[in-house]
Order: C-alpha cells, then structure tokens, then sequence
C-alpha cells in the first residue's frame, strides 16, 4: 500500500478541492491510502455525502494554517499544529509514508523540507520542477522554478541528473533532452556561471545534454528539460503562463468583436477548447520537490481538484517507481566518480 498525506488547508480552494481530489485519486489507484490533514469537521463535512472507501482514509485533526503572509521559518518553528506541519510530522515520523502533497506556501514547504524531512545523500540543493505542454504535444521540465535563487554549476549539474530520472521515471520520456538556460544557444554564451555549467554538463555522461537554449524556444518541443536558477525558472514559468493566459483573452475579445468572427468560431470550438485545455495548468499537477528525503509536491496556491489529484498521481508515480532508490544512485555513480 502506497501512504501519502495530504495537507488539505493552504490553498485558496481548500479544504474542498483537497479532498475531492483526494477522493478521485483514491478511486483510480487501489493501492493507495491516503491521511487527510487539517480541521477534522471541516474535512468531514466535504466527506459528507461522498462515495469512497473509508479503509483507506484517515484524518489527522490539524487546527492551525499556514498562510502565505507567515514567515517560513517561524510557521515552521511555531504553527506546529498545522496541517501542513502535521504532514510533515507524518512523513517525517512514519517510515511506511512515503510522499505528501500541498497546496499551501512554498516558503514554508521549502523550510520544513529542508530542516524536518532533509535532503537525499550527495543532494545539495532540492529543485523544483513543474511541467509545461509544448507546442508538439509533449511536454518540458524547468527544473529549477524557484527554491534557488543562488546556484552554482553543480547545482545546475544535480538540476539536470533529477530532473532528466524524473521524466524517465513519472512520464515515461526515454532520454531526457536536457537544455541550459542562457541567453543564446551557442556554446560560449552567457557569464563565467553558465560556461562553466555549459562545461559540468557536457562532461556528464548520465544526461542527455544537448547545448543552451533561449527562453523563447521552451515550449518548441526541442527539449524535454531545462536547466535554470530558481529566479530566472520562476520568471520563465509565469512569463509563459502569463502570455499564453492573455493570449487566449485576446484572442476570445477579437471573436466577439465581430458577427463574422462568431461564426467562423463556431467551427473551430473544438480547436479552441483544445488549446485551452493544453495550457491549463490545472492539468499538469504541481512542482516536484526534488532530491527530498520522501516525496514531496507543491501544488498551485489555485488548485482545483483536478490539480490536486494530479499532485497525488505525481507522488504515487514516484514512490511505485522508486525515484529516490535511482536518484540516490544516480548521484553517487557521479559523486564517487568525482
């Protein structure tokens, strides 16, 4: 049985979108137990009326909440009864749970993973790593979207060996096409940080490395992951999401501006519902923490319960897979090859 919690509080659509997405992630994986955190009657309130198996339930009463507005390190220190403290004291204290999932601050998901749950052995820096669609049908990894600012090359190196295991190991994507961000595609571009990086992943036999890339090619399908910073990931990640958000605005203002346009859209519904189905975020699940002692996903602030329960597939896929067994390995080959 595969036991992951679930902070159910944090997120502006919580507790409701937590559960449900709980509940539906429950009926698709029949191995899968999962504990519920947070205010107990509230939770059992949208239990109410639900069909799911209660054998595979368990609710861990957790009255506080972290809020994006508390400091990381004192809700970590003070807001022990949390839900999203109350997770972590799971994970952190029970061997059989292997993940957990949240939609609640990231400051604070960071800290408590980095100081209660700690780091895999030779990690150095956990990234994160959300997944975008790209124009191909497929799919990109930016691994890192913002738990480092600051980097080194061998940051960006331990980036790009997770990262490559985590596509290969939840999506299925054989020989992950890696990137390093930069601002041209040749090989002596950027600062003394990123020709030196170039250099440290070029020499990494365990990736697939395949040169820089600039921010405008992230969703061509040419690559499969890019490397980055966690200011510089952040600021790709909702750029992208921003322009394609307003895109799609602009483009449902033009079609209403004219009778002409209504019709023409008529026959393209479906092409559209499409397009803005694959931009969707919801559909993508969360940002994986990875290189964390258990498994950790940091869901959107908006979640709904699509998303959540992606967040859980994530997790799921991980542990059944055994990405920290191979990340572990992975890493060590490099490090006692070093």
């Amino acid at each position: 049985m595969i036991k992951i919690a679930v902070d159910c509080f944090g997120g502006d659509r919580s507790p409701k979108a937590n559960v449900l997405g709980a509940l539906a992630a429950l009926k698709k994986k029949e191995d899968l137990f999962l504990y519920l955190t947070g205010d107990e009657k509230k939770i059992r309130a949208e239990l109410h009326g639900q069909e799911y198996d209660s054998s595979r339930i368990e609710i861990i009463h957790a009255p506080e909440v972290i809020t994006g507005e508390d400091k990381p390190t004192d809700a970590v220190r003070l807001k022990r009864e949390s839900s999203m403290m109350k997770a972590v004291k799971l994970l952190r204290e029970d061997d059989s749970v292997c993940a957990m999932v949240s939609t609640g601050a990231t400051g604070a998901l960071v800290t408590a993973a980095v100081l209660r749950i700690g780091r895999l052995k030779n990690v150095i820096r956990p990234p994160f790593c959300p997944i975008l669609p790209t124009m191909d049908g497929g799919i990109v990894g930016v691994c890192d979207s913002g738990a480092n600012v600051d980097v080194t090359p061998e940051y960006l190196q331990q980036f790009a060996i997770l990262g490559s295991l985590y596509l290969q190991t939840v999506y299925s994507v054989k020989n992950p096409r890696v990137a390093l961000l930069n601002v041209g595609t040749e090989e002596g571009k950027g600062d003394s940080l990123h020709k030196e990086a170039y250099n440290l992943l070029k020499a990494t036999d365990s990736i697939n490395f395949v040169g820089n890339m600039e921010s405008r090619d992230l969703l061509s399908g040419k690559y499969d992951l890019v490397v980055c910073d966690g200011f510089s990931g952040n600021v790709l990640v909702k750029t992208t999401e921003g322009t394609a958000m307003e895109l799609l605005k602009k483009l449902k203002k033009g079609i209403m501006s004219k009778g002409t346009y209504k019709i023409g859209a008529l026959f393209m519904k479906g092409l559209f519902y499409d397009f803005k189905e694959m931009f969707n975020y919801q559909n993508y699940g969360g940002s994986v923490l990875l290189g964390t002692a258990k498994v950790i996903v940091k869901g959107h602030g908006s979640s709904n319960e699509t998303a959540v329960e992606k967040c859980i597939e994530q997790a799921y896929l991980m542990d059944k897979n055994e990405f920290n067994l191979k990340a572990e390995e992975a890493l060590d080959k490099v490090f006692s090859e070093n």
